[in-house]
């Protein structure tokens, strides 16, 4: 059994170096260029922006296709009449009487004055059977004709106070111009234009990420440097303090360096400041919260590989995303082009439908509910003959299909100039960062000397911070120009489609 004060200090020891290892792993822990890029992706909303888009392009390209087969379709209806048609008057006049039908529905026919069974009437006054017979015909032939007058009224006149219809049909377009096949192949093309985009936003984002990455690696160099500096101008003022106190230096040279160091440390405060917010854009960029603290491999830096030399030809230029789209957009005019054609020639569309009415017309006008409908088959031809919107819209058409064929082979001759640019400003890059190593070297040697003749007393204290000023403003010209060119290799990969970065 140990004692208990020697098992205490044990664990605190313990304690003590789980806490260090655990602060040693977080310091290692860093975070690569694809990380970062993974991580981009995957917090941003273009993923699944990109998904619904090219899920809607892929429906709209399927709903093209089906308007080519038959579509099945149902309509019914009610309607409640105030009134009913009359189609029989309630009152006709012959040349032999007058046939009524009263309010009350019942019919009635008076004999004119000048039929034959009234002129008889009166040619037999003078013989009373006679007479008497013709009247009797005379009220029987009338009385036939008001209840045929009656039953024909009521049969023409049919209740249409309830009026319900319903209809099932079918319609399968035969020939149309070609318009449907042109709409499908405008649907293809847009589910092939969404593709375009969603990968072009995905290559602009990874290049923010870029941007922002070597942002913050430049800015920790610089914040290193400027540490550095401030590290030299303490050391040399604390030299030239000690000189001045026994009297080899002077309080001159002494406030000129303080004067310095306090450039320095403001330098230094501002290098912070600034990674800190350069850090902040990389969190927001990659869904990290913002006041994370970020560490990032900067071996890419300095293992910086750029392109070869690449010829610029038709294909590379063509595989921009730009190109592209004003192939899918010239496609899509030219479709557009064919379906105002379409407009001209004949429409052949063929039909069928099951039809049902109440009140019922295949025997007269009936309200009973018989159950049974008709059907009705046909084929609907329209030829149109003249027609000058439609001639008027095909020429709008092929000038608008012109314009976008221009705009393309424009839009070619700008794209070639800006990997141009783009390649030149690699080659400058590459310039620079040759020149800045060799300054740096330079600088590191006057450095050296100027350190060396300033404790062997053979130079001030303004030659020595002269030679640190120089130092460090070649050491940032040479981290812009390493950052200078992984810019331009970047963007100049961005207009080639070489930055092949494919997301996890």
């Amino acid at each position: 059994m140990f004692p208990r004060n020697i098992y205490i200090g044990l664990l605190l020891l313990l304690s003590q170096s789980v806490v260090l290892m655990a602060e040693d792993a977080s310091l290692t822990a860093r975070y690569t260029l694809d990380q970062c890029r993974q991580m981009a992706i995957d917090a941003s909303n273009n993923s699944e922006m990109r998904t619904e888009a090219l899920e809607a392009a892929r429906l709209n390209k399927q709903a093209a296709l089906a308007a080519m087969f038959p579509k099945v379709s149902a309509n019914a209806s009610y309607m409640w009449n105030s009134k009913s048609p009359v189609l029989l008057a309630d009152h006709m006049q012959f040349d032999f009487g007058t046939a009524r039908v009263g309010a009350d529905g019942v019919g009635s026919f008076e004999w004119s004055e000048t039929s034959l069974l009234n002129q008889l009437s009166q040619d037999t006054r003078t013989l009373p059977e006679v007479n008497q017979r013709v009247q009797t015909l005379s009220n029987e032939g009338g009385q036939m004709i008001a209840n045929v007058y009656q039953q024909l009224y009521r049969a023409l006149n049919p209740d249409m106070t309830h009026v319900v219809v319903g209809q099932v049909g079918i319609t399968q377009p035969i020939y149309v111009g070609g318009r449907l096949a042109e709409m499908y192949h405008i649907a293809s093309t847009a589910s092939r234009i969404a593709e375009i985009e969603a990968d072009s936003k995905q290559e602009d984002l990874l290049v923010s990420v870029d941007e922002a990455y070597w942002r913050v690696v430049s800015v920790e160099h610089k914040k290193q440097l400027a540490e550095q500096y401030y590290n030299l101008l303490v050391t040399l003022e604390n030299n030239v303090q000690e000189l001045a106190a026994e009297g080899l230096g002077t309080q001159q040279d002494l406030l000129k360096v303080k004067a310095k160091r306090g450039e320095a440390e403001v330098k230094k405060m501002q290098a912070e400041n600034g990674l800190l917010l350069s850090k902040m854009a990389l969190c927001q960029l990659i869904g990290l919260p913002l006041n994370t603290s970020l560490t990032l491999d900067d071996s890419g830096l300095s293992d910086m590989l750029l392109h070869d030399s690449l010829a610029i030809s038709d294909e590379l230029v063509s595989a921009r995303s730009e190109v592209q789209l004003l192939d899918q957009a010239e496609k899509m005019a030219q479709s557009n082009v064919k379906i105002m054609a379409a407009g001209l020639q004949p429409n052949i569309i063929a039909q069928a439908n099951y039809i049902y009415t109440n009140p019922s017309v295949e025997n007269g006008f009936s309200n009973k509910w018989k159950g049974t409908g008709f059907f009705n088959a046909g084929v609907v031809v329209n030829v149109p003959i003249v027609h000058a919107d439609d001639i008027l819209r095909l020429k709008a058409a092929k000038h608008e299909a012109k314009m976008v064929s221009l705009k393309r082979e424009e839009a070619k001759e700008l794209l070639t100039l800006q990997i141009t640019q783009a390649n030149q400003k690699v080659l400058e890059a590459q310039q620079k960062v040759a020149m800045t190593e060799l300054q740096v070297k330079n600088a590191n040697e006057v450095l050296r000397f100027a350190q060396e003749a300033f404790g062997a007393g053979m130079a001030t204290a303004s030659d020595l911070m002269q030679a640190q000023t120089a130092w460090l403003s070649a050491c940032t010209d040479q981290v812009d120009a390493l950052i200078e060119a992984q810019m331009a290799e970047i963007h100049y990969k961005r207009y080639t489609n070489t930055l092949n970065y494919e997301s996890r």
